[in-house]
């Protein structure tokens, strides 16, 4: 094999010049080294040269056609017959492979996927693979690799057929799969390649010159092979059978990223079928095995209550109810299976403490003689927080049990009582305390368990292999210097002991030898001198103070109330955390103990990810160490005076200076680990409270309707445009979700004419609301247009009547800025693109503010798991992706179970069908199984009864009956007044096993005696007694009745507490699902204002200074605009005393201006440019308390930056274009953060003054900077008039680099990203998805692009030629207007792919050039 070819088997493509000139360090200036590999990358480590030609060889065998094949001595015309046959009967099978109920799965799946469709999909792409796989030793040819059409059929003829052409002629179809020509080209070439193809050469027998005899001769000698056809039929019977065998699985069919994603796994599966609430099998799976007992929940139940009881603020005597409260709740998840909703809803009473007060007043006779005093035990967020209690309990008690397993381990091997294990191991009561107890035994015991590990002793599995260093302390503990640890005078567990007030303190004893006598006389073989035993002595006793679980508890303990925590800034971070860095509020921060960061989570929570990024050091000391380290001390030291005794104490206050530093070390890790997992769990408990309010809000409530009907809605949007200029789009949905027109205006605020549309459309439609929103500051003007409209035309809203005249009235039509947070989500997304492929993204945004004014619990459930992309908290960024999803998660399962799920609606409309993962029971799997077993019932559900099987009805059992308990009570039927089956209380929360109370308490109501009820029921079944009570509008009887007697009744004969649910079927039988939720939100004018600009009061605020565009200049004073999009006004004393406005001033500037005022309600503010006010910085006033804040660092640290800055002649440019920033490099990326992938920042550069530097959006987390170099300047500030790009690319000004340079190699990026051949996801992902794809394809080859995300710009071309080779990549930089690729340039996509195949194609044949010339020569 050549170099070259091995090069390009095993390499990447090299980087040119022209890529090294852009990569440079934002941040010191220095060009970054760029390390050059071999022009393809191959994914295994290995590089032997062997293996090389093993690979070159299975490329030639799987791509090059073997020449030398002879054709099968068979009639070309049977054989062409046989293979169709067999063609024929193979596909007919296939199509019976995925039985029904796997069809029916992917099709719920994967909605886009079509049974019987005719698109060239994946699915059917793979199916070919295993069609393939009967072809026998049929290989593709030159032409097939890597071929884009999978679909098409292939050329039936013998892919071995022998062929005199020469080789380049191999290659002339190669391109065509990608971009195939009309139908005519295809079979004019396919004329003109039969034309030039010699013909086949088969093994006919030349007859010439012989008779009939001689030929019946020669047959009778040598047959004709029907002799052997039986053989034959035989052989393909056989490979048919095997055929049949095989079956085609999902697996068989999708990759494992695909199945776990759709939840297709056989997990998945699993938990499908195992009647368990869905959420509980996913929380509780690493703890299937653990065992539970009364004894066990007492145990947890205590755990629990000695967490929560300090934060509940409850009277001191309901500490006893509240344990016994927790103990049943944990009954109710772990024993009876059910879920928080159904704990609070259906089980309320044994979350509230009851107590019974005796009247002492004797003046009203007529009043109750006994008054029930309720006090609320557990909130609803109070049973999530123990739900999350039991999972760690859970973790604690599977830790203890491999502890207490490894200590009998130990016992069982003769290891004596260890009293501290004894002792501790039933008392340790965090994960902490239980890993302090693992490192002692396995310190203490490291040599016995080095033996059972050796004996393969069962449980050796969880104990730590012993290191050389525990050999060394196990030298040290056999040899006579450990009589010399003993000799200090007490253990170290006694020591521990002494420091935590356990028991009376016990004084070491002095030995009657100095120090170094005794050691002196101990040395032995191990430790020759004196020296080394008083060493050796020290460490040994350091060691076990260090690994003493009470020493480790006693210093825990003083770290949690004396801990002081600080920040100090490292070198990277001295420059890189500017004033305006979000970082800064930390980057000076001292002294602020353990109570301070309670109060103020966030914080610390922006240390550890600032410590993270290399960017501060977070330090964690007490605030009394020295007088810790002298009371610890004064623990260890001998009672006793004399020189002797002194000597004893300087070598005990010389072991603790050992063990001290070790000792911070593993305890300051720990404490702040702790510390994070704290705060994280505060701010993910705000971020909860937060999403629920949002999700707390019923339907936009018109004037006059009852609250939680749903209105008609006109929406409107100007997107990021100017309403004036631009299109303004509008939709109108009806109540049930539907858009039934839409369109745009243009201009409300001048043009009469689109005025008079928009109030023809109101008085056509009579929407109950119209709700605006949008991207830019310029929608305020929008709103303010709409609401002219309708004063000016008088457009009145819904009639409604009015209470005060009791006469029908009706107001000026409401207009509402809407909250767009889920719109802004759902205009471009897959799921907007399906619902609605023909409507522009603007359009789908005014759809999606219509839905969420009409229902916003349904919009957000719509969200998933994309829910995490809504900004709940500004430090949200801070928490782990998964945990927050599962807090808000939590949230939602509240809501959707406090309003219930319409069964069959939710059949009908996957809108609603969202919300089914959310009630009680249930989850994203248990849903489909509902969905799929309710179509299979028919699709219509009639009670709630059903959904566990009725055989008389021949409906099979949708759900199991403990998930079905669950969830019963929250999912209602429309009560049919028609239908004599219909049981009313299925369209009420009050849970089927509540029924009989239910009907109890309307009996009672209209007054029926046990008879009456008997012959009711009797004649119209169960629900006749409910249906009555409705039906005679008696409700408001239930309200008369007294429900404390019967709730004693039923705890007294029946151990039922039912007193809150007695209350809650009375609240039901009043009014069935009435609307809990609160009425929706109206946006304040700060919120409005953050949602048009993206500006908070953190963010923009007064002293601040600002890049501003001037738009009007008049003689005394001159409008500007701001980045955000709001207007400033500057006054002409705002500017100069001494010279006019319009001197100073010119249309199109942009200068730096001070914010004096803002005015968040009109969008305006005040602006100031005099100099002497611009040359006072705004600095951020933090609140801090006396001593928190390192002002002489901070001080030093800006003199520093100060002098840095005069050597590297570094100062702070303001370029006049609206996209430049005073930006860094994290500042660009965090302000691109949330804006679309193209968008651009121009910034300073750290370069100098004669460098730019462009940061702009590649992907999702990928931002790529640019930098730009500046020739011919008129100045040092001014822009240069040459803008130069690496060594290649020159442009005359910004605009135009930004057009012709960025947007350029954007519109290349979206370009590749939206080819059929990109992949999402890492390198590695892909990888794995070719590899995948082979495995089910062995016959196929397949390449595919995804992005390099750790060099923007570039993308990986990864490919895998057959089922034997390797994985090998090659680079695609994107350039202006192309792609590069091998340094070789493309103008789009179809030539890229086009260019790599050939380029494959001529490796191919250097390699088999250079590999000794090609088969069949």
């Amino acid at each position: 094999m050549s170099t070259s070819m091995r090069d390009l088997i095993d390499g990447e493509a090299e980087l040119n010049d022209e890529e090294d000139d852009e990569s440079y360090d934002e941040e010191t200036g220095d060009t970054r080294p760029r390390e050059r590999n071999n022009m393809l990358d191959d994914s295994s480590e290995e590089d032997e040269d062997d293996e090389d030609e093993e690979e070159a060889r299975r490329i030639r065998e799987g791509f090059i056609v073997d020449e030398d094949e002879e054709e099968e001595a068979e009639d070309p015309e049977e054989r062409e017959r046989r293979k169709k046959k067999k063609r024929r009967r193979v596909e007919r099978e296939e199509e019976e492979l995925l039985d029904e109920e796997d069809l029916d799965l992917i099709g719920e799946a994967i909605p886009e996927w079509e049974r019987k469709s005719q698109a060239q999909t994946k699915f059917k792409r793979l199916k070919r693979g295993h069609r393939d796989e009967d072809r026998g030793k049929e290989r593709p040819d030159l032409a097939e690799i890597f071929s884009d059409d999978d679909e098409e059929v292939a050329d039936e003829r013998a892919y071995g057929r022998p062929s005199h052409r020469a080789h380049v002629d191999e290659f002339d179809d190669f391109i065509e799969d990608d971009y195939p020509e009309d139908d005519e080209e295809r079979i004019q070439r396919q004329e003109d390649m039969e034309v030039a193809r010699p013909r086949d050469k088969g093994l006919a027998v030349d007859a010439t010159g012989l008779d009939k005899d001689a030929l019946d001769d020669m047959e009778a000698i040598f047959g004709t092979g029907e002799d052997y056809a039986w053989a034959l039929e035989l052989e393909e019977d056989e490979e048919l059978h095997e055929h049949e065998e095989q079956t085609i699985e999902l697996k068989d069919v999708f990759e494992p990223s695909q199945l776990k994603e759709r939840l297709l796994t056989d997990e998945d599966n699993q938990i499908r079928i195992i009647d368990e609430p869905e959420r509980f099998q996913l929380d509780r799976k690493p703890f299937k095995e653990q065992q539970t007992s009364a004894e066990y929940f007492k145990e947890e139940a205590r755990w629990i209550t000695n967490l929560m009881w300090p934060k509940k603020q409850l009277p001191a005597d309901l500490q006893g109810p509240f344990n016994k409260s927790i103990g049943k709740v944990l009954e109710f998840f772990i024993i009876d299976g059910v879920e928080v909703p159904y704990v609070f809803q259906h089980r309320r009473d044994y979350l509230i403490h009851a107590k019974k007060i005796r009247s002492q007043s004797h003046d009203h006779t007529d009043g109750p003689e006994v008054t029930v005093d309720a006090e609320k035990l557990l909130t609803q967020d109070d049973l999530w927080r123990v739900l999350e209690l039991d999972i760690k309990f859970r973790s604690l008690v599977e830790k203890r049990n491999a502890l207490e397993k490894s200590y009998d381990n130990l016992k069982e091997v003769g290891v004596r009582r260890d009293d501290v294990l004894e002792q501790m191991i039933h008392e340790g009561q965090t994960l902490e305390e239980l890993q302090d107890l693992q490192d002692y035994l396995n310190f203490q015991y490291s040599a016995q368990l080095k033996d059972i590990a050796a004996m393969g002793h069962a449980g050796s599995r969880e104990m730590k292999r012993p290191g050389a260093k525990t050999a060394l302390f196990e030298r040290i503990r056999r040899s006579q210097a450990y009589k010399f640890v003993n000799a200090l005078g007490i253990s170290p567990d006694r020591l521990a002991q002494n420091a935590l007030r356990q028991g009376k303190k016990v004084s070491p004893d002095d030995d009657a030898r100095l120090p170094i006598d005794l050691a002196d006389q101990l040395a032995d073989d191990d430790f020759p001198t004196g020296d080394q035993v008083v060493n050796a002595g020290r460490q040994m006793y350091a060691e076990e103070l260090f690994v003493s679980p009470r020493m480790r508890k006693h210093f825990r303990i003083q770290y949690y109330n004396m801990g002081s925590v600080s920040c100090r800034r490292t070198e990277k971070g001295l420059r890189k955390i500017d004033d305006s860095h979000p970082y800064y509020e930390i980057k000076y921060l001292v002294n602020h103990t353990i109570r301070d960061l309670a109060l103020r989570p966030e914080i610390f929570l922006k240390m550890m990810k600032a410590e993270d990024e290399g960017l501060v050091e977070v330090k964690l000391g007490l605030e009394n160490e020295r007088e810790f380290r002298r009371q610890l001390y004064s623990e260890f030291a001998s009672d006793n005076f004399s020189d002797l005794a002194d000597s004893w104490n300087s070598e005990r206050q010389k072991v603790l200076d050992v063990a001290f530093p070790k000792l911070e070390r593993v305890i300051v890790k720990g404490v702040k680990d702790s510390l994070r997992t704290a705060c994280q769990e505060e701010l993910l408990k705000i971020c909860r409270e937060e999403f629920f309010k949002r999700l707390d809000q019923a339907p936009l409530k018109p004037k006059g309707m009852v609250l939680g009907t749903t209105p008609r809605v006109l929406t409107l949007s100007n997107g990021m445009g100017d309403p004036n200029r631009d299109p303004v789009h509008w939709t109108w949905v009806e109540e049930d979700a539907r858009v039934v027109e839409h369109g745009q205006f243009v201009n409300l605020a001048r043009d009469e004419s689109q005025r008079d549309l928009f109030a023809e459309l109101v008085r056509r439609r009579n929407p109950d609301v119209v709700g605006i929103s949008g991207f830019s500051a310029d929608t305020h003007r929008l709103v303010k247009d709409v609401e002219g409209i309708v004063s000016e035309k008088g457009l009145m809203g819904p009639e409604y009547d009015d209470p005060d005249t009791n006469e029908y009235r009706s107001d000026l039509l409401e207009v509402v800025v809407v909250n767009d947070e889920v719109a802004r989500l759902y205009k471009d997304s897959p799921r907007a693109v399906a619902e609605h492929p023909t409507l522009n993204p603007l359009t789908r945004y005014c759809f999606a503010l219509a839905r969420y004014m009409q229902n916003p619990m349904k919009e957000y459930a719509a969200l998933g798991k994309d829910v995490t992309s809504l900004l709940i908290h500004p430090y949200q960024q801070y928490l782990p992706h998964e945990k927050l999803y599962k807090h808000l998660e939590t949230a939602m399962v509240d809501i959707v179970n406090l309003c219930g799920v319409d069964i069959n609606e939710a059949m009908g409309d996957p809108y609603t069908a969202n919300l089914l993962p959310y009630v009680a029971g249930l989850g994203p799997r248990k849903a489909q199984l509902l969905i799929k077993g309710v179509n299979a019932n028919g699709g219509v559900v009639t009670s709630r009864d059903e959904l566990v099987g009725d055989p008389e009805r021949h409906k099979i059992p949708v759900l199991g009956p403990r998930v079905w308990n669950n969830c019963a009570g929250f999912l209602y039927i429309e009560h049919d007044s028609t239908n004599p089956d219909s049981d009313p209380l299925d369209n009420t929360r009050i849970h089927p096993e509540d029924y009989d109370l239910a009907r109890k308490v309307a009996a009672d109501a209209l007054g029926l005696d046990e008879e009456d009820v008997k012959a009711e029921t009797d004649e119209n079944g169960p629900g006749a007694i409910v249906r009555k009570l409705f039906k005679e509008d008696e409700q408001e009887k239930v309200n008369e009745l007294i429900l404390e007697e019967y709730a004693e009744q039923l705890e007294r004969e029946y151990q039922q507490r039912k007193r809150a649910t007695l209350e809650a079927i009375r609240a039901e039988l009043m009014g069935p699902f009435e609307e809990l939720r609160k009425n929706f939100a109206l946006l304040s004018s700060d919120q409005t204002f953050t949602m048009f600009t993206g500006e908070t009061r953190d963010s923009l605020c007064e002293g601040m200074i600002v890049p501003a565009n001037v738009r009007v200049v008049k003689d005394d004073f001159a409008i500007l605009k701001l980045d955000c999009g709001i207007e400033g006004r500057v006054e002409s004393h705002e500017l100069s005393y001494r010279h006019s406005i319009k001197d100073m001033l010119q249309v199109g500037q942009t200068l730096q201006a001070k914010v004096i005022d803002i005015n968040r309600k009109d969008f305006v503010c005040k602006l100031s440019m005099r100099e002497e006010e611009l040359r006072r910085p705004y600095r951020r006033h933090y609140d801090m308390g006396r001593g928190q804040w390192d002002y002489k660092q901070e001080g030093e640290d800006r003199e520093e930056l100060r002098e840095k800055d005069k050597v590297t002649g570094r100062t702070q440019r303001v370029i006049k274009h609206p996209l430049f920033k005073p930006f860094n490099s994290t500042q660009a990326e965090e302000y691109l953060g949330g804006l679309a992938a193209g968008e651009v920042v121009i910034r300073p550069s750290s370069k100098g003054n004669d460098h730019l530097a462009i940061t702009w959006k590649v992907a999702d987390g990928v931002y790529q900077h640019v930098d730009v170099l500046e020739l011919q300047k008129d100045n040092e500030f001014s822009v240069g008039k040459v803008l130069r790009v690496g060594s290649k690319y020159t442009y005359t000004d910004l605009d135009e680099l930004i057009v012709e340079h960025v947007k350029a190699m954007a519109k290349k990026v979206e370009e590749l990203m939206q080819h059929e051949k990109f992949q999402k996801g890492s390198r590695g992902d892909l990888e794995k998805w070719l590899t995948t794809y082979i495995d089910a394809n062995p016959n196929r080859s397949t390449y595919a692009f995804c992005l390099d995300t750790k060099r923007p710009g570039y993308f990986h071309l990864c490919f895998k030629a057959s089922r034997n080779s390797k994985v090998n990549a090659w680079n695609v930089r994107v350039v202006p207007h192309g792609y590069e690729l091998l340094k070789s340039q493309y103008p789009d996509m179809r030539a890229l792919c086009n260019g790599f195949k050939l380029r494959y194609q001529s490796e191919l044949l250097k390699m088999q050039a250079g590999g000794g010339g090609a088969r069949g020569h």
